[in-house]
């Protein structure tokens, strides 16, 4: 490595660039931690490997993506933290080489919603008021429904904007207040175009019905207590058009929950994690149970982006004897229990936060066995859970 300590780098960078230039033997006095916790020739094994793919080590620097090691022939990205004495005391390096991506200016919400959603409500009202006849009408209609059930089934709407949720629904109605209109109509023959009208209105609920439905026939062993007070926002549950975690085997039935504001929609007032509602926000144990494993030292993410950090950044994994239950991404300095702990339904464990593989506060709750996801089923919380259900929860 040319130059282990690089200037204007943060302490982990220069921890980690000197960790990486020592030789295997000063391994265990400049990560003791690390080397203790993984082991001498886990280690050894994966610092190698990284080294192959990077062609060596050069430097350590950072980036809005995470730390990143460079060598001759590439780059990995990495997450590290360091001591007050200089030591490396946390280590994790992506198994991939790193290519930075494309980043483009954003527009804003407002614009990247507001077109589509506009467009389609233009169409629906004008189709709808200047249908020559009830089958044709009623045609229209069902592509007005399955518009909305696109809107309001397949997306997350209290994720968009205020004004624009309100417009679009505001625009459905003047759209429906055509309906006036049928008494003077004929019945015509747009038998084809009801047809068509009915087909695509199938062809989208269908698919959003059986995601909000789906259940993989795997029950906890008993429902858990919900762990948060007031009314949260489900942005992902259900099933796979729903759900993004069902990727993973273990994360299918998982839930990511955000707090909702007074207006009843998410609130996003700024580029800091205390402008959302659910920040900060207290978690219970959702069951009784052992800590298997507790973080509380990873910093948040900045909302809207992620640097490269442990998944699931500051969390509490629970043993309840028949499944493992994980609470994930929970603010630094709040966790209150420690690997070995015994917990009780109900006790507090720590805050909502910012922190792992997250682009907003929220709470991200799963329970597993072997290594499958599991249904979650909570308490005095009915019905199923699934991407734009509210749920609210009474202390």
């Amino acid at each position: 490595m040319r130059d282990p300590m690089p200037g204007g780098q943060p302490p982990e960078a220069r921890v980690l660039a000197r960790f990486l230039a020592a030789d295997p033997e000063q391994w265990p006095r400049l990560a003791p931690r690390v080397t203790e916790a993984v082991g001498m020739a886990t280690l050894e094994r994966i610092v190698h490997a990284t080294a192959a793919r990077t062609g060596g080590f050069d430097a350590v620097t950072d980036s809005p993506d995470g730390l990143i090691v460079s060598g001759s022939t590439g780059r990995v990205r990495a997450w590290a933290q360091a001591g007050p004495d200089g030591e490396l005391t946390a280590l994790r390096i992506e198994g991939a080489p790193y290519t930075p991506p494309r980043r483009r200016p954003r527009l804003p919400a407002s614009l990247t919603w507001a077109v589509p959603a506009g467009l389609v409500v233009l169409w629906n009202v004008v189709a709808l008021w200047t249908a020559a006849d009830r089958l044709a009408w009623a045609g229209d209609l069902a592509v007005l429904a399955a518009c909305w059930v696109v809107v309001e089934g397949w997306g997350a709407p209290a994720m968009q904007p205020r004004l624009l949720r309100r417009t679009v629904e505001a625009g459905a109605v003047v759209a429906l207040a055509s309906a006036w209109r049928l008494p003077g109509l004929p019945t015509g023959h747009g038998v084809l175009r009801l047809a068509v009208g009915a087909l695509v209105l199938a062809a989208v609920g269908w698919p959003v019905g059986a995601a909000r439905l789906h259940r993989w026939r795997a029950p906890l062993s008993r429902p858990l207590l919900f762990p948060l007070e007031g009314s949260w926002y489900v942005v992902q549950g259900g099933g796979r058009l729903l759900n993004h975690h069902t990727r993973v085997p273990e994360q299918r039935g998982a839930l990511d929950l955000v707090a909702l504001g007074r207006y009843g929609t998410r609130t996003r007032r700024g580029r800091e994690p205390t402008a959302y509602a659910a920040y900060g926000r207290p978690v219970r144990s959702p069951c009784d149970g052992t800590v298997i494993s507790a973080v509380d030292t990873v910093r948040d993410q900045n909302p809207g982006e992620i640097r490269y950090q442990p998944p699931y950044g500051n969390h509490v994994f629970l043993d309840t004897g028949r499944e493992i239950v994980k609470l994930a991404h929970l603010r630094p300095g709040s966790v209150t229990v420690a690997e070995g702990d015994t917990v009780r339904v109900g006790q507090p464990l720590g805050e909502v936060g910012n922190s792992g593989n997250t682009t907003e506060p929220h709470l991200h709750i799963h329970a597993e066995r072997d290594g499958v996801g599991l249904d979650l089923e909570f308490t005095g919380v009915p019905g199923r859970l699934y991407r734009g259900r509210t749920i609210r929860a009474r202390s």
